[in-house]
């Protein structure tokens, strides 16, 4: 079995020791990201075959008026159909079923969710590979609230909102995650697809959702730190109507998991 050990040009982190004999899938949702979506297309390429992992990269866009998906067919032609899939919808759906219709796409061994904006750097996905390897778990899922974890941009009322809204998922739901409304995430696609089929939240409460359920479902979780850094490029698509349908997500969870 081959083994790589070549740093994926992050500097700070250890080389992990990766056995190279899956296929990995990343899936992007994107809205009016035609700034943010060739570097991190270029960072996951630069990642994966640093590392030679098989992979592809499938993105799911909301009929974005900005011309994001135009961009991304110019990286088709750059880096291949094969590598970059593009699955455009009919307009703005929900992240939840952003995901849904992504992974009808999927023909990896491991699926990864992840933010298009620059929110979570490609350098984190090593390590998570070989969290999943060493440990054999279904789900990896990165975490601002460990040693080595954080955020950085964002002003002291959002890290606030952010840990005030984790704390009250932690005290209502007991996922036995320490982040539960990350969203930068590895998963066994088996594991993903039984707990999408049960998920019902279409906006940010169903990265919520999808941890409770497959902890419910007793699927193994483990988790390694990741800093998240605040979009640069692009408007946040956080607003008044996602915190209603998170707080929402959260009372339904309760009471039906």
């Amino acid at each position: 079995m081959p083994v790589s050990t070549r740093r994926a040009g992050a500097p700070g982190l250890k080389a992990p020791q990766i056995a190279a004999s899956s296929k990995y899938s990343v899936l992007l949702p994107t809205y009016n990201e035609r700034e943010n979506i060739p570097l991190i297309v270029w960072l996951l390429v630069e990642t994966f075959e640093e590392h030679e992992l098989d992979y592809e990269i499938i993105i799911v866009d909301d009929a974005s008026p900005d011309g994001t998906q135009d961009v991304v067919r110019q990286l088709q032609q750059e880096y291949g159909e094969d590598r970059i899939l593009l699955r455009p919808r009919a307009g703005k759906l929900g992240l939840g079923t952003a995901y849904m219709h992504g992974l009808k796409a999927v023909s990896g061994d491991f699926v990864l969710l992840m933010d298009a904006d620059l929110s979570h750097h490609p350098k984190y996905i090593p390590a998570m590979i070989q969290k999943q390897q060493q440990t054999q778990c279904d789900i990896v899922t990165g975490t601002r609230y460990r040693s080595g974890g954080g955020v950085y941009g964002w002003n002291f009322k959002r890290k606030l909102t952010s840990r005030g809204a984790n704390l009250l998922a932690q005290t209502l739901l007991q996922p036995g995650v320490s982040d539960l409304t990350g969203s930068f995430r590895l998963f066994r696609k088996p594991c993903l697809d039984a707990v999408m089929a049960l998920c019902r939240s279409k906006g940010y409460a169903f990265q919520m959702e999808i941890a409770v359920r497959a902890k419910r479902l007793g699927y193994t979780i483990e988790e390694v730190p990741i800093v998240f850094v605040d979009r640069i490029f692009g408007a946040s698509k956080l607003g008044s109507d996602e915190i209603v349908m998170y707080l929402r997500g959260l009372v339904n969870l309760f009471f039906t998991t």
